[in-house]
């Protein structure tokens, strides 16, 4: 979860409207560019293969190919989509699962807790200013530093989740401005968005895997081969299965690199529509008030928890691997 600064904040304030809108436009044009790095990791390794047939079974130097476009693009559609649906469907647990899994313990109103019903309150508040049903409530009581998440895959199933530092250490409106934040990220379905995309990444990682494969496949094969003309012919092989598997993780691990450099300016521009949004659900118009909630941010929120925890919730108690090679807590 972030906040931006104090000089962006107050003209923030007085048309957040405005940053809302930019922050989706933005948004929509870093997601195209996300389906366009997928387009480009089809085209590459098309031409890879239109290059390695020709003269074969078609003319030489010929580069229009419908049969090798045909099954290069269904295979790597097939293989990407479902190492993607599986990674979707790991990451898709209902909000309330997500947080019990990061040691939340659910909260609700009449608590005996003075600082967890202020907390209720302020969700309670909250929803109604945003127009959304009221999440299930979570408190990470063991976390005595400022932090706070959403989790869920929609409306419907979402958690909003604070540390016992949060509530705590600062006062009412300060918890109010990172409460709306989190709303924010509910409403605008960022957490969906955030898992959509993650799986989309786990589908382009996985060419890079299937890559490796094929370069062991190619090694085990020169290792195996025999004597005289079968030594030759098995050598060919490997050297084809691992010119092959190079080739493709070499396109894998480019393509996933720069679909996570997207994916981070992605989750950024969603960090500032929250923060418009925040202001918008807290009526936030005055300059010191602004300031006050940067000053939580530059004090001990964690600038590398993201939009939604579900990703660290999954490595943590469900033995997933972040292929990202990042904690989001």
């Amino acid at each position: 979860m972030e906040w931006s600064q104090p000089g962006a904040v107050q003209p923030m304030a007085m048309n957040f409207f405005e940053h809302q809108e930019r922050a989706r436009r933005s948004t929509g044009r870093l997601v195209i560019m996300f389906s366009l790095a997928v387009v480009g990791i089809i085209a590459v390794l098309y031409f890879f293969f239109a290059l390695l047939l020709a003269g074969d079974s078609h003319p030489r130097g010929s580069l229009w190919q419908p049969m090798t476009l045909l099954w290069v693009m269904g295979g790597t559609l097939l293989t990407s989509g479902l190492a993607c649906l599986i990674k979707i469907s790991s990451l898709s647990a209902g909000g309330s699962a997500v947080a019990e899994m990061v040691g939340g313990v659910k909260v609700a109103g009449g608590t005996g807790d003075l600082a967890e019903q202020k907390y209720v309150n302020v969700v309670e508040e909250m929803a109604i200013a945003s127009g959304v049903p009221v999440p299930d409530i979570y408190i990470l009581q063991d976390e005595r530093s400022i932090n706070a998440f959403a989790a869920g895959y929609s409306i419907d199933d979402a958690a909003v989740a604070v540390s016992r530092g949060c509530i705590e250490r600062l006062d009412r409106d300060e918890l109010q401005g990172v409460v709306a934040h989190e709303f924010s990220h509910i409403l605008n379905g960022d957490m969906r968005l955030n898992i959509r995309l993650m799986g989309v990444l786990a589908g382009i990682l996985f060419l890079a895997t299937l890559g490796y494969i094929f370069m062991r496949i190619g090694g085990g094969i020169a290792r195996s081969g025999g004597g005289g003309k079968e030594k030759g012919g098995a050598m060919a092989a490997a050297a084809g299965f691992f010119l092959i598997g190079l080739v493709i993780m070499v396109i894998g691990y480019i393509g996933h690199f720069f679909g996570s450099l997207i994916k981070a300016a992605v989750s950024r521009q969603r960090e500032f529509l929250a923060d418009a949004s925040a202001v918008q659900f807290t009526a936030l118009t005055r300059g010191e008030r602004a300031d006050r909630l940067c000053g939580v941010s530059e004090g001990s929120v964690s600038e590398e928890r993201m939009i939604t925890v579900t990703e660290s919730a999954a490595e943590k108690l469900q033995g997933i691997i972040d292929e990202e090679g990042q904690p989001v807590g």
